[in-house]
Protein backbone atom coordinates (compact mmCIF):
# COMPACT_ATOMS: atom_id res chain seq x y z
CA UNK A 1 0.00 0.00 0.00
CA UNK A 2 1.32 3.38 -1.02
CA UNK A 3 0.22 7.10 0.00
CA UNK A 4 -1.69 8.81 -3.29
CA UNK A 5 0.74 10.69 -5.42
CA UNK A 6 -0.78 14.09 -4.98
CA UNK A 7 -0.98 13.36 -1.09
CA UNK A 8 2.73 12.47 -0.96
CA UNK A 9 3.59 15.64 -2.96
CA UNK A 10 1.50 17.61 -0.16
CA UNK A 11 2.48 15.77 2.14
CA UNK A 12 6.12 16.64 1.11
CA UNK A 13 5.66 20.08 2.03
CA UNK A 14 3.26 19.72 5.15
CA UNK A 15 1.63 22.12 6.77
CA UNK A 16 4.45 24.37 7.78
CA UNK A 17 6.62 22.81 4.99
CA UNK A 18 3.83 23.61 2.27
CA UNK A 19 4.88 27.54 3.26
CA UNK A 20 8.68 26.46 3.39
CA UNK A 21 7.79 24.43 -0.25
CA UNK A 22 4.32 25.51 -2.06
CA UNK A 23 -7.22 33.32 -3.89
CA UNK A 24 -10.24 34.52 -4.24
CA UNK A 25 -11.25 37.46 -5.75
CA UNK A 26 -13.23 38.62 -2.89
CA UNK A 27 -12.87 42.34 -1.81
CA UNK A 28 -12.30 41.27 1.84
CA UNK A 29 -9.50 38.81 0.58
CA UNK A 30 -7.73 41.68 -1.52
CA UNK A 31 -7.53 43.45 1.25
CA UNK A 32 -6.34 40.81 3.44
CA UNK A 33 -3.34 40.04 0.87
CA UNK A 34 -3.06 44.04 0.89
CA UNK A 35 -2.31 44.48 4.35
CA UNK A 36 1.22 44.96 5.11
CA UNK A 37 2.67 41.91 6.99
CA UNK A 38 4.00 43.09 10.63
CA UNK A 39 7.36 41.73 11.45
CA UNK A 40 7.86 40.66 15.60
CA UNK A 41 10.67 42.79 16.95
CA UNK A 42 12.50 41.03 19.46
CA UNK A 43 12.04 43.72 22.08
CA UNK A 44 8.63 44.14 21.50
CA UNK A 45 7.67 40.78 21.29
CA UNK A 46 9.07 40.50 24.98
CA UNK A 47 6.39 43.09 25.89
CA UNK A 48 3.57 41.71 24.44
CA UNK A 49 1.10 39.71 26.44
CA UNK A 50 -0.10 36.27 24.91
CA UNK A 51 -4.08 35.60 25.17
CA UNK A 52 -4.38 31.69 26.01
CA UNK A 53 -4.46 30.46 22.90
CA UNK A 54 -2.15 32.73 21.40
CA UNK A 55 1.59 31.86 21.04
CA UNK A 56 3.87 33.51 23.93
CA UNK A 57 6.07 36.29 22.86
CA UNK A 58 9.36 33.93 22.81
CA UNK A 59 7.22 31.21 20.67
CA UNK A 60 5.88 33.62 18.33
CA UNK A 61 9.33 35.08 17.89
CA UNK A 62 10.94 31.83 17.42
CA UNK A 63 7.72 31.29 14.48
CA UNK A 64 9.07 34.19 12.95
CA UNK A 65 12.85 32.48 12.88
CA UNK A 66 11.33 29.43 11.15
CA UNK A 67 9.99 31.17 8.69
CA UNK A 68 12.83 32.78 7.49
CA UNK A 69 14.69 29.42 7.40
CA UNK A 70 17.05 30.16 10.44
CA UNK A 71 15.80 26.74 13.35
CA UNK A 72 19.02 27.45 14.90
CA UNK A 73 17.59 31.20 16.44
CA UNK A 74 14.09 29.42 16.50
CA UNK A 75 15.08 27.04 18.56
CA UNK A 76 16.53 29.57 21.16
CA UNK A 77 13.25 31.18 21.91
CA UNK A 78 11.35 28.28 21.55
CA UNK A 79 13.75 26.47 24.29
CA UNK A 80 12.82 29.52 26.53
CA UNK A 81 9.11 28.07 27.09
CA UNK A 82 7.08 24.91 28.11
CA UNK A 83 3.85 25.86 26.84
CA UNK A 84 2.24 24.40 23.55
CA UNK A 85 3.49 27.19 21.29
CA UNK A 86 6.46 26.73 22.27
CA UNK A 87 6.84 22.71 22.18
CA UNK A 88 5.52 23.27 19.03
CA UNK A 89 7.77 25.72 17.62
CA UNK A 90 10.75 23.30 19.39
CA UNK A 91 9.25 20.82 16.98
CA UNK A 92 9.34 22.87 14.14
CA UNK A 93 13.02 23.73 14.09
CA UNK A 94 13.96 20.08 13.77
CA UNK A 95 11.30 19.62 11.09
CA UNK A 96 12.50 22.70 9.25
CA UNK A 97 15.97 21.45 9.39
CA UNK A 98 15.20 17.86 7.93
CA UNK A 99 12.36 19.17 4.94
CA UNK A 100 14.86 21.55 3.73
CA UNK A 101 18.03 19.26 3.68
CA UNK A 102 16.34 16.21 3.20
CA UNK A 103 19.01 15.22 5.06
CA UNK A 104 18.20 11.63 5.91
CA UNK A 105 20.16 11.49 9.11
CA UNK A 106 18.27 13.57 10.63
CA UNK A 107 15.14 11.46 10.43
CA UNK A 108 15.28 9.64 13.40
CA UNK A 109 16.44 12.60 15.67
CA UNK A 110 13.42 14.52 14.30
CA UNK A 111 10.71 11.34 14.86
CA UNK A 112 12.04 11.39 18.21
CA UNK A 113 11.75 14.57 19.05
CA UNK A 114 7.97 14.91 17.23
CA UNK A 115 7.08 11.69 19.99
CA UNK A 116 8.57 13.69 22.80
CA UNK A 117 6.33 16.78 21.86
CA UNK A 118 3.41 14.85 21.40
CA UNK A 119 3.44 13.27 24.92
CA UNK A 120 4.16 16.70 26.39
CA UNK A 121 1.68 18.28 25.16
CA UNK A 122 -0.86 15.34 26.36
CA UNK A 123 0.27 16.24 30.04
CA UNK A 124 -1.07 20.01 29.50
CA UNK A 125 -4.74 21.18 29.93
CA UNK A 126 -6.90 21.36 26.90
CA UNK A 127 -6.89 24.24 25.03
CA UNK A 128 -7.22 24.83 21.26
CA UNK A 129 -3.41 26.32 21.09
CA UNK A 130 -2.63 22.91 22.51
CA UNK A 131 -4.93 20.80 20.48
CA UNK A 132 -3.90 22.61 17.17
CA UNK A 133 -0.11 22.12 17.99
CA UNK A 134 -0.79 18.18 18.84
CA UNK A 135 -2.27 18.21 15.10
CA UNK A 136 0.40 20.10 13.68
CA UNK A 137 3.05 18.06 14.98
CA UNK A 138 1.28 14.79 13.97
CA UNK A 139 0.97 16.29 10.57
CA UNK A 140 4.66 16.84 10.40
CA UNK A 141 5.57 13.32 11.07
CA UNK A 142 3.15 12.21 8.63
CA UNK A 143 4.78 14.43 6.54
CA UNK A 144 8.38 12.69 7.38
CA UNK A 145 7.57 9.58 6.97
CA UNK A 146 5.81 9.83 3.79
CA UNK A 147 9.32 12.10 2.79
CA UNK A 148 11.59 9.27 4.42
CA UNK A 149 10.05 5.94 2.15
CA UNK A 150 7.35 5.18 5.79
CA UNK A 151 4.71 5.19 3.76
CA UNK A 152 2.65 2.91 6.21
CA UNK A 153 3.26 4.73 9.12
CA UNK A 154 2.79 7.77 7.07
CA UNK A 155 -0.87 6.82 6.11
CA UNK A 156 -1.49 5.71 9.51
CA UNK A 157 -0.20 9.20 10.93
CA UNK A 158 -2.05 11.11 8.41
CA UNK A 159 -5.16 9.49 9.33
CA UNK A 160 -4.09 10.78 13.13
CA UNK A 161 -3.80 14.17 12.26
CA UNK A 162 -6.83 14.84 10.07
CA UNK A 163 -8.94 12.98 12.60
CA UNK A 164 -7.38 15.52 15.02
CA UNK A 165 -7.86 18.53 12.74
CA UNK A 166 -11.25 17.67 12.27
CA UNK A 167 -12.21 16.96 16.22
CA UNK A 168 -10.58 20.17 17.31
CA UNK A 169 -12.56 22.15 14.43
CA UNK A 170 -15.54 20.83 16.27
CA UNK A 171 -14.68 21.68 19.54
CA UNK A 172 -12.59 25.35 18.70
CA UNK A 173 -14.97 26.28 15.64
CA UNK A 174 -13.83 29.43 15.90
CA UNK A 175 -10.11 29.09 16.55
CA UNK A 176 -8.70 30.17 12.86
CA UNK A 177 -5.24 28.58 13.00
CA UNK A 178 -7.45 25.20 12.65
CA UNK A 179 -9.74 26.26 9.75
CA UNK A 180 -5.84 26.75 8.03
CA UNK A 181 -4.79 23.40 8.67
CA UNK A 182 -8.51 22.11 7.93
CA UNK A 183 -8.51 23.83 4.77
CA UNK A 184 -5.14 22.51 3.55
CA UNK A 185 -5.79 18.89 4.62
CA UNK A 186 -8.90 19.25 2.29
CA UNK A 187 -8.38 20.70 -0.75
CA UNK A 188 -4.94 18.48 -1.44
CA UNK A 189 -7.30 15.34 -0.53
CA UNK A 190 -9.46 16.29 -2.69
CA UNK A 191 -7.60 16.82 -5.23
CA UNK A 192 -6.46 13.58 -5.42
CA UNK A 193 -7.73 11.70 -8.89
CA UNK A 194 -10.54 9.21 -8.77
CA UNK A 195 -7.98 6.15 -9.05
CA UNK A 196 -6.83 6.52 -5.69
CA UNK A 197 -10.30 7.06 -3.78
CA UNK A 198 -10.01 3.54 -2.45
CA UNK A 199 -6.71 4.61 -0.25
CA UNK A 200 -8.32 7.45 1.17
CA UNK A 201 -11.88 6.00 1.67
CA UNK A 202 -10.06 2.98 3.11
CA UNK A 203 -8.51 5.76 5.55
CA UNK A 204 -11.81 7.44 6.24
CA UNK A 205 -10.16 10.52 4.63
CA UNK A 206 -12.92 12.66 3.29
CA UNK A 207 -11.51 15.74 0.97
CA UNK A 208 -13.50 18.60 -0.60
CA UNK A 209 -11.33 21.19 -2.59
CA UNK A 210 -14.40 23.97 -2.73
CA UNK A 211 -14.33 23.61 1.41
CA UNK A 212 -11.24 23.36 1.64
CA UNK A 213 -10.30 26.87 -0.27
CA UNK A 214 -13.23 28.54 2.06
CA UNK A 215 -11.52 27.64 4.90
CA UNK A 216 -8.18 28.87 4.21
CA UNK A 217 -9.74 32.17 2.76
CA UNK A 218 -11.14 32.47 6.17
CA UNK A 219 -7.24 31.60 8.15
CA UNK A 220 -5.87 34.14 5.52
CA UNK A 221 -8.45 36.93 6.34
CA UNK A 222 -8.77 37.59 9.42
CA UNK A 223 -5.62 38.04 12.40
CA UNK A 224 -4.01 35.78 13.84
CA UNK A 225 -0.89 33.99 14.84
CA UNK A 226 -0.27 31.73 11.70
CA UNK A 227 -2.71 34.37 9.38
CA UNK A 228 0.53 34.82 6.97
CA UNK A 229 0.86 30.86 6.35
CA UNK A 230 -2.46 31.09 5.58
CA UNK A 231 -2.31 33.86 3.59
CA UNK A 232 0.83 31.97 1.22
CA UNK A 233 -0.84 28.78 1.49
CA UNK A 234 -3.84 29.92 -0.14
CA UNK A 235 -2.14 32.71 -2.66
CA UNK A 236 0.39 29.12 -4.11
CA UNK A 237 -2.26 26.78 -4.26
CA UNK A 238 -4.67 29.56 -6.17
CA UNK A 239 -1.81 29.97 -8.63
CA UNK A 240 -0.80 26.32 -8.70
CA UNK A 241 -4.49 24.99 -9.48
CA UNK A 242 -6.55 28.07 -10.61
CA UNK A 243 -3.78 29.91 -12.64
CA UNK A 244 -4.02 32.83 -9.83
CA UNK A 245 -0.33 34.13 -11.37
CA UNK A 246 -0.03 37.60 -10.15
CA UNK A 247 -1.83 37.05 -6.97
CA UNK A 248 1.07 35.13 -5.91
CA UNK A 249 3.37 37.05 -7.09
CA UNK A 250 2.11 40.63 -6.15
CA UNK A 251 2.07 39.08 -2.81
CA UNK A 252 5.59 37.62 -2.16
CA UNK A 253 6.99 40.85 -3.56
CA UNK A 254 5.25 42.39 -1.05
CA UNK A 255 6.72 39.99 1.32
CA UNK A 256 10.11 40.20 0.43
CA UNK A 257 10.31 43.99 0.86
CA UNK A 258 9.07 43.84 4.07
CA UNK A 259 11.29 41.47 4.75
CA UNK A 260 14.50 41.50 2.89
CA UNK A 261 16.34 38.98 5.18
CA UNK A 262 13.41 35.90 4.82
CA UNK A 263 14.79 33.37 3.19
CA UNK A 264 11.54 32.23 2.88
CA UNK A 265 10.43 34.24 1.03
CA UNK A 266 13.04 34.70 -1.75
CA UNK A 267 12.30 30.95 -2.57
CA UNK A 268 8.67 31.24 -2.70
CA UNK A 269 9.10 34.45 -4.80
CA UNK A 270 11.66 32.36 -7.11
CA UNK A 271 9.29 30.25 -7.58
CA UNK A 272 6.57 31.80 -8.12
CA UNK A 273 8.67 33.75 -10.97
CA UNK A 274 9.47 30.75 -12.41
CA UNK A 275 6.24 29.40 -12.87
CA UNK A 276 5.08 32.58 -14.34
CA UNK A 277 7.87 32.10 -16.79
CA UNK A 278 9.50 35.08 -16.06
CA UNK A 279 13.25 34.00 -15.65
CA UNK A 280 14.72 37.58 -15.14
CA UNK A 281 12.36 38.38 -12.01
CA UNK A 282 13.08 34.86 -10.60
CA UNK A 283 17.22 34.79 -11.28
CA UNK A 284 16.37 38.49 -8.96
CA UNK A 285 15.12 36.78 -6.16
CA UNK A 286 18.02 33.90 -6.52
CA UNK A 287 20.70 36.61 -6.19
CA UNK A 288 19.65 39.13 -3.44
CA UNK A 289 18.24 36.31 -1.20
CA UNK A 290 20.13 36.32 1.93
CA UNK A 291 22.60 34.67 3.19
CA UNK A 292 24.85 33.46 6.28
CA UNK A 293 25.73 30.66 8.70
CA UNK A 294 22.54 31.58 10.32
CA UNK A 295 20.46 30.33 7.44
CA UNK A 296 19.98 26.56 6.26
CA UNK A 297 21.38 25.66 2.72
CA UNK A 298 18.37 25.39 0.86
CA UNK A 299 20.06 23.76 -2.35
CA UNK A 300 17.08 23.29 -4.01
CA UNK A 301 17.15 27.04 -4.58
CA UNK A 302 20.55 26.25 -7.00
CA UNK A 303 18.77 23.78 -8.80
CA UNK A 304 15.89 25.85 -9.95
CA UNK A 305 18.96 28.93 -10.49
CA UNK A 306 20.13 25.82 -12.66
CA UNK A 307 17.23 25.74 -14.95
CA UNK A 308 16.72 29.40 -15.35
CA UNK A 309 19.85 29.51 -17.09
CA UNK A 310 19.37 27.12 -18.74
CA UNK A 311 16.13 28.65 -20.33
CA UNK A 312 18.62 31.73 -21.43
CA UNK A 313 21.10 29.26 -22.83
CA UNK A 314 23.92 29.82 -20.18
CA UNK A 315 25.01 26.12 -20.20
CA UNK A 316 28.10 27.01 -17.96
CA UNK A 317 26.10 28.80 -15.55
CA UNK A 318 23.02 26.05 -15.86
CA UNK A 319 25.85 23.18 -14.89
CA UNK A 320 27.91 25.29 -12.29
CA UNK A 321 24.24 25.61 -10.29
CA UNK A 322 23.47 22.02 -10.70
CA UNK A 323 26.45 21.01 -9.29
CA UNK A 324 25.97 23.15 -6.34
CA UNK A 325 22.74 21.53 -5.69
CA UNK A 326 24.18 18.07 -6.13
CA UNK A 327 27.12 19.11 -3.91
CA UNK A 328 25.10 20.74 -1.27
CA UNK A 329 21.71 18.38 -1.53
CA UNK A 330 21.39 15.24 1.07
CA UNK A 331 18.20 14.09 -0.12
CA UNK A 332 17.00 11.56 -3.01
CA UNK A 333 14.88 13.88 -4.94
CA UNK A 334 15.36 15.95 -7.89
CA UNK A 335 19.24 14.14 -8.30
CA UNK A 336 17.54 12.48 -11.82
CA UNK A 337 16.37 16.11 -13.29
CA UNK A 338 19.80 17.69 -11.96
CA UNK A 339 21.32 15.01 -14.26
CA UNK A 340 19.36 15.25 -16.95
CA UNK A 341 19.47 19.22 -16.89
CA UNK A 342 23.30 18.71 -16.75
CA UNK A 343 22.77 16.28 -20.23
CA UNK A 344 20.73 18.93 -21.74
CA UNK A 345 23.61 21.45 -20.64
CA UNK A 346 26.29 19.60 -21.88
CA UNK A 347 24.59 18.40 -25.15
CA UNK A 348 23.51 21.91 -26.25
CA UNK A 349 26.76 23.40 -25.29
CA UNK A 350 28.47 21.00 -27.67
CA UNK A 351 30.27 18.52 -25.49
CA UNK A 352 28.69 15.15 -26.77
CA UNK A 353 31.70 13.62 -23.94
CA UNK A 354 30.55 15.09 -21.13
CA UNK A 355 26.60 14.91 -22.09
CA UNK A 356 27.07 11.10 -22.46
CA UNK A 357 28.57 10.71 -18.74
CA UNK A 358 25.30 12.95 -17.62
CA UNK A 359 22.94 10.16 -19.11
CA UNK A 360 24.80 7.07 -17.15
CA UNK A 361 24.23 9.24 -13.85
CA UNK A 362 20.54 9.41 -14.90
CA UNK A 363 20.56 5.31 -15.42
CA UNK A 364 22.56 4.59 -12.30
CA UNK A 365 19.39 4.08 -9.86
CA UNK A 366 17.83 5.95 -7.91
CA UNK A 367 14.31 7.23 -6.49
CA UNK A 368 11.98 8.08 -9.30
CA UNK A 369 8.73 9.44 -6.43
CA UNK A 370 8.59 12.85 -8.16
CA UNK A 371 7.48 13.49 -11.80
CA UNK A 372 10.73 15.02 -12.68
CA UNK A 373 12.88 12.26 -11.80
CA UNK A 374 10.39 9.69 -13.51
CA UNK A 375 10.70 12.53 -17.09
CA UNK A 376 14.47 11.91 -16.65
CA UNK A 377 14.49 8.08 -16.15
CA UNK A 378 11.91 7.79 -19.10
CA UNK A 379 14.47 9.58 -21.30
CA UNK A 380 17.24 6.81 -20.57
CA UNK A 381 14.66 4.24 -20.66
CA UNK A 382 13.12 5.16 -24.32
CA UNK A 383 16.84 5.26 -25.98
CA UNK A 384 15.30 7.84 -27.99
CA UNK A 385 17.54 11.00 -29.47
CA UNK A 386 16.14 14.08 -28.44
CA UNK A 387 15.61 16.64 -31.28
CA UNK A 388 17.74 20.12 -30.66
CA UNK A 389 15.40 22.12 -32.35
CA UNK A 390 12.21 21.11 -30.27
CA UNK A 391 14.67 20.98 -26.95
CA UNK A 392 16.06 24.44 -27.74
CA UNK A 393 12.17 25.50 -27.92
CA UNK A 394 11.16 23.89 -24.62
CA UNK A 395 13.26 25.35 -22.63
CA UNK A 396 12.88 28.87 -24.41
CA UNK A 397 9.18 28.44 -23.61
CA UNK A 398 9.36 27.50 -19.77
CA UNK A 399 11.92 30.95 -19.64
CA UNK A 400 9.14 32.84 -21.04
CA UNK A 401 11.06 33.44 -24.28
CA UNK A 402 7.89 32.60 -26.81
CA UNK A 403 9.61 35.20 -30.12
CA UNK A 404 12.94 33.38 -29.63
CA UNK A 405 10.66 29.91 -29.40
CA UNK A 406 8.67 29.97 -32.69
CA UNK A 407 11.76 30.70 -34.23
CA UNK A 408 13.44 28.21 -33.47
CA UNK A 409 10.99 25.80 -34.18
CA UNK A 410 10.53 27.28 -37.81
CA UNK A 411 13.81 25.24 -37.93
CA UNK A 412 12.71 21.97 -37.05
CA UNK A 413 11.61 19.87 -40.50
CA UNK A 414 9.07 16.77 -39.90
CA UNK A 415 10.10 13.70 -42.53
CA UNK A 416 8.55 10.24 -42.78
CA UNK A 417 11.47 9.09 -40.21
CA UNK A 418 10.87 11.18 -37.40
CA UNK A 419 9.66 9.90 -34.70
CA UNK A 420 6.16 9.79 -33.48
CA UNK A 421 7.42 11.97 -30.22
CA UNK A 422 8.40 14.63 -31.86
CA UNK A 423 6.18 14.70 -34.35
CA UNK A 424 3.56 15.02 -31.86
CA UNK A 425 5.81 17.48 -29.47
CA UNK A 426 6.40 20.29 -32.27
CA UNK A 427 2.27 21.48 -32.50
CA UNK A 428 2.11 21.63 -28.65
CA UNK A 429 5.31 23.40 -28.46
CA UNK A 430 3.96 26.01 -30.44
CA UNK A 431 0.88 26.35 -28.82
CA UNK A 432 2.83 27.04 -25.87
CA UNK A 433 4.30 29.78 -27.19
CA UNK A 434 1.09 31.09 -28.84
CA UNK A 435 -0.51 30.54 -25.56
CA UNK A 436 2.42 32.93 -23.78
CA UNK A 437 1.92 35.46 -26.44
CA UNK A 438 -1.83 35.77 -25.75
CA UNK A 439 -2.75 34.78 -29.35
CA UNK A 440 -5.15 32.58 -28.43
CA UNK A 441 -6.34 31.62 -31.80
CA UNK A 442 -3.31 30.06 -32.89
CA UNK A 443 -2.93 27.96 -29.42
CA UNK A 444 -6.31 26.38 -29.51
CA UNK A 445 -5.65 25.37 -33.12
CA UNK A 446 -2.46 23.44 -32.49
CA UNK A 447 -3.46 22.24 -29.20
CA UNK A 448 -6.55 20.53 -31.13
CA UNK A 449 -3.65 19.58 -33.74
CA UNK A 450 -1.82 18.06 -31.02
CA UNK A 451 -5.14 16.38 -29.26
CA UNK A 452 -5.93 14.71 -33.21
CA UNK A 453 -2.31 13.57 -34.15
CA UNK A 454 -1.33 11.76 -30.39
CA UNK A 455 -4.21 9.18 -30.46
CA UNK A 456 -3.63 7.21 -27.14
CA UNK A 457 -0.04 7.49 -27.54
CA UNK A 458 1.99 7.77 -23.97
CA UNK A 459 2.95 11.30 -24.31
CA UNK A 460 1.92 13.99 -22.17
CA UNK A 461 1.34 16.98 -25.00
CA UNK A 462 -2.31 15.58 -25.57
CA UNK A 463 -3.11 15.51 -22.07
CA UNK A 464 -1.72 18.57 -21.27
CA UNK A 465 -3.35 20.08 -24.45
CA UNK A 466 -6.87 19.10 -23.24
CA UNK A 467 -6.26 20.48 -20.03
CA UNK A 468 -5.48 24.04 -21.45
CA UNK A 469 -7.71 24.27 -23.90
CA UNK A 470 -10.07 23.43 -20.82
CA UNK A 471 -8.72 26.41 -19.01
CA UNK A 472 -9.71 28.28 -21.98
CA UNK A 473 -12.60 27.52 -21.95
CA UNK A 474 -13.53 28.26 -18.75
CA UNK A 475 -11.69 32.19 -18.89
CA UNK A 476 -14.47 32.17 -22.22
CA UNK A 477 -17.34 31.21 -19.84
CA UNK A 478 -17.90 28.23 -22.27
CA UNK A 479 -18.22 25.93 -19.00
CA UNK A 480 -19.79 22.75 -21.53
CA UNK A 481 -16.85 22.95 -23.44
CA UNK A 482 -13.96 23.31 -20.41
CA UNK A 483 -16.04 20.33 -18.73
CA UNK A 484 -15.32 18.02 -21.94
CA UNK A 485 -11.69 18.86 -22.41
CA UNK A 486 -11.28 18.54 -18.55
CA UNK A 487 -12.70 14.91 -18.76
CA UNK A 488 -10.50 14.41 -21.91
CA UNK A 489 -7.18 15.55 -19.76
CA UNK A 490 -8.32 13.04 -17.39
CA UNK A 491 -9.16 9.97 -19.78
CA UNK A 492 -5.49 9.92 -20.93
CA UNK A 493 -3.48 7.15 -19.82
CA UNK A 494 -0.04 6.85 -17.79
CA UNK A 495 2.33 9.87 -19.13
CA UNK A 496 5.17 11.33 -17.83
CA UNK A 497 2.85 13.88 -15.95
CA UNK A 498 -0.36 12.35 -15.56
CA UNK A 499 -0.02 12.85 -11.52
CA UNK A 500 -0.31 16.68 -11.36
CA UNK A 501 -2.24 16.68 -15.04
CA UNK A 502 -5.27 14.46 -13.18
CA UNK A 503 -5.30 16.60 -10.16
CA UNK A 504 -5.36 19.98 -12.44
CA UNK A 505 -8.36 18.48 -13.94
CA UNK A 506 -10.02 17.16 -11.51
CA UNK A 507 -9.68 20.39 -9.26
CA UNK A 508 -10.72 22.44 -12.14
CA UNK A 509 -13.75 20.33 -13.20
CA UNK A 510 -15.21 20.92 -9.07
CA UNK A 511 -14.60 24.57 -9.72
CA UNK A 512 -17.14 24.33 -12.52
CA UNK A 513 -19.89 23.27 -10.30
Amino acid sequence: MSVPAEVRKGLRRGSLSAALLLASGSANLCAALSEPLREIKQDESAAEPAGPDQLSPHARRAYAELLKLRPGNGRAFAQRGTDAGALLMLEGAAFTELVVTQDPKRYEAAIEAQDAALARLDQQPRSALRDYARAEIRLHQAAAQVMFGHELQGAWSLRQAYLQVQQNYKRWPDFLPTQKTLGLCQFLIGSVPEGYRWFLNLLGLPGNTQAGLQHLRTAAQRPHDFQIEARLLLALIRQTYYGADEEAAALLSRLTREQPDNLLFSYLGMSVQKKLHHTAQALSYYRSRPTGPTYLPAAYLHHMAADLLLYQGQYAASEQANQLFLSEYRGVHYRKDAWFKLYLAHWLGGDQAQAERCRQQIAKGGDTSVEEDRYAQRFVDDQLPLNRYLTRARLQIDGGYYRPALATLGDFQATAATPLRDRLEEPYRRARAYHGLGRLDSARLYYGRCITASGTAPYYFAPQSALQLGYLCQEAGQKAQAKAYFEKALSYGKHEYKTSTDAKAKVALASLQ
